[in-house]
């Protein structure tokens, strides 16, 4: 072997040994870092596109594919402590040329974080508007579909703004009263009891607490690597103390059981999905918003918890088209009658 030929190895080689030193220093070193690149990796494979919007001194960060047309557009809320990534392994599922928005919640992720913002329910219902109009979104009726805390602002926002829906999906959304204490319910509980409420289980603070959240939220058992629960806690440390006043702030009585107040003002069609398993907030909310939402259509996921967006992705993506797929259906036959 001459030596250009052998400098042609070593040069292949170390091009070669770049990438992958830097992805195992990624790994090791800073997990969070290989997060962050992972969501921009999804968004950018999805064709999801990240954009700003502003009222007055206020920004909104969201991320959207596809243009409004003849279908209706779909509006997704986040739930606590999360932001409009979870929403990609749905997004996967959907067609491309579905009108879709992904919001950063109030206070989360690329949305502006203020201590003189009302985080109540109500407040951020509020907010949603204010976005929804920044946007021009409702300029036509659009589907609007919420998890847990954003499925109580959903619910909340369907109540307030009724025009500006068209249809309503509610995945296990907070804000009602529950004839059985979930697992969550129970635990903080005893926090109270024991005055440790600065212990709350849905903010880790460590990768050992990342993992019991993740146990708490889902009944499908992912095995997670301990570089990435690291990683994971990393992401959300600084914004701790934010959770904490939110958490405060969503189970105050103003708006503990907001849905439930407003749920008999709900007039668009509603669709409820809820893991039959979920350990936060108990399958039963499901049965009190069919007995209060007129032609409510109630799916309940077997071997499922919490975390329906994770755990079930095409299953909910299937959901959610064939719920829009029947309106659309009932919708043709009322012009033609």
């Amino acid at each position: 072997m001459d030596l250009d030929m052998l400098n042609m190895f070593v040069i292949a080689g170390g091009t070669l040994a770049i990438p992958i030193l830097a992805f195992v220093a990624s790994f090791l070193l800073w997990p969070s870092a290989l997060i962050r690149i992972y969501y921009w990796y999804w968004r950018r494979a999805l064709g999801m596109q990240v954009r700003y919007a502003t009222h007055d001194d206020y920004q909104f960060c969201y991320s959207y594919r596809g243009r409004p047309g003849y279908r209706p557009s779909i509006l997704m809320l986040h739930g606590f402590s999360a932001h409009k990534d979870m929403w990609l392994s749905i997004v996967k599922f959907l067609p491309k040329n579905l009108h879709l928005v992904c919001v950063d919640m109030p206070g989360h992720e690329g949305t502006t974080r203020s201590d003189l913002d009302d985080y109540s329910i109500s407040g951020q219902a509020k907010r949603i508007h204010q976005f929804v109009e920044c946007i021009k979104l409702n300029r036509k009726p659009f589907h609007l579909v919420g998890t847990s805390m954003g499925g109580n602002v959903a619910g909340v926002y369907a109540a307030q703004y009724p025009e500006d829906i068209c249809s309503l999906t509610l995945i296990c959304p907070a804000g009602l009263p529950s004839t059985t204490d979930s697992k969550f319910i129970k635990q903080l509980r005893e926090l109270q009891e024991s005055k440790r409420i600065d212990r709350i289980p849905l903010i880790p603070s460590t990768p050992e607490e990342m993992a019991d959240m993740l146990k708490l939220c889902s009944y499908v058992r992912f095995k997670v690597p301990q570089q990435i629960l690291q990683g994971l806690v990393d992401v959300r440390i600084p914004h701790n103390e934010f959770y904490r006043k939110l958490f405060l702030e969503i189970v105050d009585e103003k708006s503990r059981h907001s849905l439930h107040e407003n749920m008999s003002k709900i007039k668009a069609p509603t669709q409820v999905i809820w893991g039959k398993q979920d350990q936060v907030l108990d399958v039963s909310g499901a049965s009190v918003l069919a007995g209060a939402i007129p032609d409510c259509h109630v799916y309940i996921l077997e071997n499922c918890g919490h975390s329906v967006v994770v755990e079930r992705p095409r299953k909910t993506a299937n959901l959610i088209l064939e719920f829009l797929a029947l309106l659309h259906s009932i919708d043709n036959n009322k012009k033609q009658a």
